[in-house]
């Protein structure tokens, strides 16, 4: 027997005793993804740790043929490429015929895509996972060009936690739509990452999943030196969720040598998918590349978990909602901004499809005090006769209906949404 088809026993045991303990549902993307398993194309799905990619490449998979590696293994670390074709091996030693390779965490091995291009080329139908943005991005422009197809996958969305509870919002009564309400609290302190719905803490489980993250795919990865200072740095940007960063700011707090040692601490956060940075809208490409970023947290449970300004800041934590459903309902052609106007106006989403802007949203937990709503509005409607769009929508905790409205001669129509309804939206 190989030495490694010991391994691929154990991780073939281990999957297949997580697919029969645990209680899953059907990701909203699966059907999408489910209408490319039979192409030759190799399939990449990207997201955070622990949001659910293994166990839904394993459902895609289901019914077929297929072999498992997971590179997350402590006993794999550190295998080097000349040994993968020994690792197939081991593969077939325990799996037999296979028509489908699935690999796990393939971000951990150097050389991985020469390894599934050969693969590939072999007649092999491959579906790969990690949880790195750029460095898979880079690897599959280089050397994977025109032969993939890669996805995405996000922590549950609110109608996937509400599936997860048994509540079918389509079809919800009056008295499950008040207990939809109620859930979108739990699913904000909480969040969506699907552990969290087993787990008895999962506050505590989040911080543990944070550190993780911190270290296996930063810390280690791009061999940080000064540790303490860059997770302080991770904990600031944490904390001060849903708002414009600098690297020249965090250059100043942080001591750092410049702001180029900023903006690579900020990538290594952004590519592990704890945070995404959203540029401010530009017509001119060049001006929204120098402006300053807007940061979001993956899942409003992990900014809990390890943000000391959760419970005070509830107009932010609903902007990072919004913010995480945004991405991930955003198609190929959508792009999603914040806008800023020289008076400091500002909106903090614009959609942009090909070359219109599609929407513009508000979020405004508290719409009812006047001084508020009129500085929103404000801010709404000029963005509107700026960048051409009538389509404005205010997401708010509780307010709901259509409001013609004028600003210095400017007449518009805007909608107000409670969040859970529009949480609730198909994609």
């Amino acid at each position: 027997m190989h030495r490694f088809a010991e391994i691929i026993r154990e991780q073939q045991e281990e999957l297949r005793a997580q697919l029969k303990e645990g209680k899953f549902i059907e990701r909203e993307v699966l059907p999408r993804f489910a209408k490319l398993m039979d192409s030759s194309l190799i399939k990449v799905i990207t997201g955070v740790r622990r949001c659910g990619k293994s166990v839904l490449s394993a459902q895609l998979l289901e019914g077929k043929k297929y072999g498992y590696v997971n590179f997350d293994d402590e006993k794999l670390m550190g295998i080097k490429t000349e040994e993968l074709s020994g690792l197939l091996e081991s593969v077939y030693e325990v799996y037999g015929k296979v028509d489908f390779l699935f690999l796990d965490e393939v971000q951990n091995v150097s050389g991985w895509e020469l390894f599934v291009n050969r693969l590939q080329r072999q007649g092999l139908n491959i579906v790969v996972t990690g949880s790195n943005a750029k460095l898979l991005s880079r690897e599959l422009a280089t050397h994977l060009t025109g032969r993939h197809t890669a996805f995405e996958l996000f922590p549950f969305s609110f109608r996937e936690f509400l599936k997860y509870e048994g509540i079918m919002p389509e079809a919800a009564t009056t008295k499950e739509t008040g207990l939809i309400k109620k859930r979108l609290g739990e699913y904000i302190k909480s969040g969506g990452f699907p552990e969290t719905l087993k787990e008895p803490n999962p506050k505590s489980y989040l911080k543990s999943l944070y550190s993780s993250i911190l270290l296996k795919d930063i810390l280690l990865r791009h061999r940080v030196r000064y540790v303490r200072t860059f997770r302080d740095l991770a904990s600031y940007v944490m904390t001060n969720f849903a708002r414009e960063v600098s690297f020249n700011k965090l250059k100043n707090i942080f001591n750092l040598g410049s702001d180029h040692t900023a903006k690579n601490y900020l990538s290594f956060l952004e590519e592990s998918y704890l945070i995404f940075l959203i540029e401010r809208f530009s017509y001119k490409k060049k001006e929204s590349l120098v402006e300053n970023r807007k940061s979001y947290v993956i899942d409003t449970g992990m900014i809990r978990a390890v943000s000391f300004r959760f419970s005070e800041d509830f107009s932010h934590v609903y902007e990072n909602v919004v913010a995480i459903e945004l991405l991930r309902r955003k198609n190929q052609e959508q792009e999603v901004y914040y806008w800023k106007n020289p008076q400091q106006e500002e909106v903090d989403f614009v959609v942009k499809e090909g070359l219109m802007v599609k929407q513009l949203i508000q979020v405004c937990y508290d719409i009812e005090d006047t001084k508020t709503k009129d500085r929103e509005i404000r801010a709404l409607i000029k963005a509107g006769r700026d960048l051409r769009c009538k389509n404005m929508l205010v997401i708010t905790e509780g307010k709901e209906g259509e409001e013609k409205l004028s600003w210095f001669g400017i007449k518009a129509e805007v909608r107000f949404m409670p969040l859970w309804k529009w949480l609730l939206l198909s994609q």
